[in-house]
């Protein structure tokens, strides 16, 4: 069954007007119609509708894939007492007994913690097999480091920037300069993320912690609860 994606407003990324009551119509893993919630719904009088807060945008692209995934830890929720929440780095990270398992379910559990973060694509090419098996596994579009994003050790996240990589893709970034590609097309793969803000201005103020969606192919793969 076709499903509305339905947002206080849709932001193409194509330097088009933003569309008030904007939706997305999405028929399996593609995207079958863009355009204002009223005309599509009117059109489609069948399709399930989920109606999220805010804005609704290409998803984003953290160019900081292997610094996050293959120079990070992120804690198993149950060590938190010990290792705290934060990725790992640096001596920290060197203190820990790393095994191929031990760095696929880091990257399994980074890897979520990016698509809370409206990331459906990563920046520069995993090279342990395990990272690039969870990438892959969800669904992550891999594309090469955007030209003049210099590389570096991973950070905790946070929207500030001091040239040090964080979880969230608007660290330093515009949105425009972080969207993955222009709002997608009828027939091309329905990939994107909904942000519980009024509009691109605040977006770009209050970060990529401020998502409530992230959907890839089709598929809703964060929600927040």
């Amino acid at each position: 069954m076709p499903t509305l994606h339905a947002a206080d407003l849709l932001i193409t990324g194509d330097g088009r007007p933003p569309v008030p009551q904007g939706a997305v119509l999405v028929d399996g893993r593609t995207v079958a119609a863009v355009g204002p919630y009223g005309e599509l719904a009117a059109a489609h009088p069948t399709a399930r509708v989920r109606r999220w807060p805010g804005l609704l945008t290409p998803g984003l692209l953290n160019p900081y894939g292997p610094e996050l995934l293959e120079h990070a830890y992120h804690p198993d929720p149950r060590e938190a007492d010990e290792l705290g929440t934060a990725p790992l780095v640096g001596e920290a990270l060197a203190a820990l007994p790393m095994t191929d398992a031990r760095w696929g379910a880091s990257a399994r559990r980074g890897v979520q913690r990016m698509l809370a973060h409206g990331t459906v694509a990563v920046g520069g090419e995993p090279r342990r097999p395990a990272v690039a098996d969870a990438v892959r596994r969800a669904g992550l579009r891999v594309e090469p480091r955007p030209a003049g994003v210099p590389a570096g050790a991973a950070g905790e996240g946070g929207v500030s920037w001091d040239g040090v990589p964080c979880l969230d893709p608007l660290g330093g970034r515009s949105p425009a300069e972080a969207f993955v590609t222009p709002f997608p097309n009828r027939g091309s793969a329905a990939t994107f993320a909904v942000f519980d803000v009024p509009d691109e201005a605040a977006l770009a103020e209050r970060g990529a912690v401020t998502c409530v969606a992230t959907v890839l192919a089709g598929r809703l793969v964060y929600r927040r609860r």
